[in-house]
């Protein structure tokens, strides 16, 4: 999932110390940028048959599965994420990694206990889904059964953007992207958006 895009007031705009970035400060940024191109050309994008696929049941808990895990924080991290699934990066295993609160989490196995009744519309982004952002519309709260890296039970009682971000990335797991979720017509309008660059890519 993207990193929700928050909108600050623009309260630096009549102080000329904030015009111009420092020389360390332009070169931090230019790195990160090529950072983020980089991992996002590691994540898989719209159109490719793997993020339609449903993903399996994690069995072995090994120094491998950890090493998927670290590469997966890396990746959503230097994209600018808050949370990516293992279809994303091409592995069809239940695993997701995500930011909750500000901390990084490996959820494997999720399974969704239970849903609030309670649900909200906002707008999402998605990883693989480039600049497109859509309005959906999930439940506000839900409870979350996984396991953790080294396969100990978890259970999350979540609300808010991280019950939304887990929902999310949970679809992902079974091949199903935010665009299904989103009302019709603005489908309509990121598919419009999505297909020509499908084109271009393939």
């Amino acid at each position: 999932m993207a990193e929700h895009e928050h909108h600050h007031g623009d309260e630096h705009d009549d102080d000329p110390e904030h015009d111009e970035l420092t020389e360390a400060e332009a070169q931090e940024q230019a790195e990160r940028l090529v950072r983020k191109e980089i991992a996002l050309s590691q994540i898989r994008q719209y159109g490719d048959p793997v993020l339609r696929m449903r993903a399996d049941v994690v069995e072995s808990f090994d120094a491998e599965l950890r090493k998927v895990s670290e590469r997966m924080i890396g990746l959503m991290h230097d994209a600018d994420g808050i949370g990516l699934a293992a279809t994303q990066v091409g592995i069809l295993r239940r695993m997701f990694v995500c930011t909750l609160d500000g901390e990084d989490h490996v959820l494997v196995n999720p399974v969704v206990t239970s849903v609030g009744d309670e649900t909200e519309v906002d707008v999402e982004g998605c990883l693989s889904l480039g600049s497109v952002r859509v309005p959906v519309e999930r439940a506000t709260r839900v409870s979350l059964a996984a396991q953790d890296i080294d396969g100990e039970p978890v259970a999350l009682e979540l609300e808010g953007l991280p019950a939304r971000i887990v929902q999310h990335e949970a679809d992902h797991l079974d091949g199903r992207l935010m665009l299904e979720r989103s009302d019709a017509e603005s489908r309509r309008e990121a598919l419009g958006r999505l297909r020509p660059r499908l084109v271009l890519t393939s």
